[in-house]
Parts: structure tokens; sequence; C-alpha cells
């Protein structure tokens, strides 16, 4: 006679389930892959440096940097839209607001503005509009690298502002705070007589 538990299957035993290793915070995927985020802050934060200090209007830089931004946004958006017409539909919903930005950048350089507005503080402004569209780029999307870029922008020009403002302050409580280091660093055994 056969053994009827010859016939059965025996049960699959469970695979192993492989967890995710975390990714370090400082790893060169992670700096890859946050990148073109990073670039896009720094060039700002640039640009308002530049026009601030310089006295000089860069209005090019400011429109390429919005037409750059814009392409982070589809790059970003991209993996979300999986067929033709999602694709369509982000492209041509991130070209309408790009493109009404750039626009009211371009109102912003107007000659009859610009008798208003000094070139310093316009550096400021079309970093703000710049900002803010960025921000609403990242809600449109659900993205929170891209609405964190925005905001980053925005609040980049309080800071400049106040470290243009607050710079020598900085720089004499700097060299206080070194001079008080100086003077009670201990140098050395002292003589002893």
């Amino acid at each position: 006679m056969t053994d009827p538990d010859n016939f059965l299957d025996p049960e699959p035993e469970p695979e192993a389930e492989i967890e995710p290793v975390p990714e370090p915070l400082l790893s060169k995927a992670t700096l890859f892959r946050n990148l073109p985020y990073i670039a896009a802050l720094a060039l700002a934060i640039f640009g308002v440096a530049y026009s601030s200090f310089s006295g000089q209007s860069i209005n090019g830089y400011w429109e390429f940097l919005a037409v750059a931004t814009g392409v982070v946004c589809v790059v970003t958006g991209w993996p979300n839209a999986p067929d033709r017409e999602t694709r369509l539909k982000l492209i041509g919903t991130q070209v309408a607001h790009w493109v009404t930005i750039l626009v009211a950048m371009n109102l912003v350089v107007l000659q009859g503005v610009q008798q208003v507005l000094p070139i310093q503080a316009t550096g400021l402004v079309l970093m703000l509009l710049l900002g803010t569209g960025t921000v609403l780029a990242g809600i449109h999307l659900f993205s929170l690298r891209i609405a964190f870029l925005g905001v980053a922008m925005a609040l980049a020009i309080p800071a400049m502002t106040w470290f243009k403002q607050a710079s020598l302050i900085l720089l004499l409580a700097g060299v206080a705070i070194a001079g008080v280091a100086i003077a009670f660093w201990p140098w050395g055994k002292k003589a002893t007589a």
C-alpha cells in the first residue's frame, strides 16, 4: 500500500522577507537624486546675490532658471505619469504654469516698473516669483522636494537681506569671539619661580 501523504505536495516553506536597507543620508545616490534641486537652489541664491551686489539686472538668467526649474518639475512628475495622455497633460500644465511665471517676471523688469523698483530689489522680487511658482508646482505635482525647493527659495530672500544688513555686526561679533578665545586660550604651562 502506498502512503497517502506521499501524494500530497508539501507546503512550501515561507521565503525569507528581504528588508530594504536604508540609504545613508550623505551617500552618492542620495546626492545624485537631489542634485537638480540643490543646483536650482544654488543658482537662485547666486542670482540674487549677483544682482544685489553688482547692481545689474540679469533678466535672461532668471528666465533660464525658470525654464530649468520647469524641466526639473516635468522630470520629477514623469514617473507618476504612466501613459501618453497623462504625460502630455503633465507637460501641458507645466508649460502653462511656467509661461505664466515667465510673464510675471517680465512684467517686473518692464521700464515703468524699474523706475519704481530699484535694481537691487529686482533680483529679490524675481526670486520671490520663482519660489512661489516652484511651491505651486510642487503642490500640483504632490512633490515634497519641489515644494521644499520653493520654500527654501522664498526663505532665502529674508535670510539674504538680513545677512546683508547684519554682515558688519556678524563680522565684528566673530572678531570679538576670536579675540576672547585667543585671550583665554591656555598657551602652555606657566613658568614657576
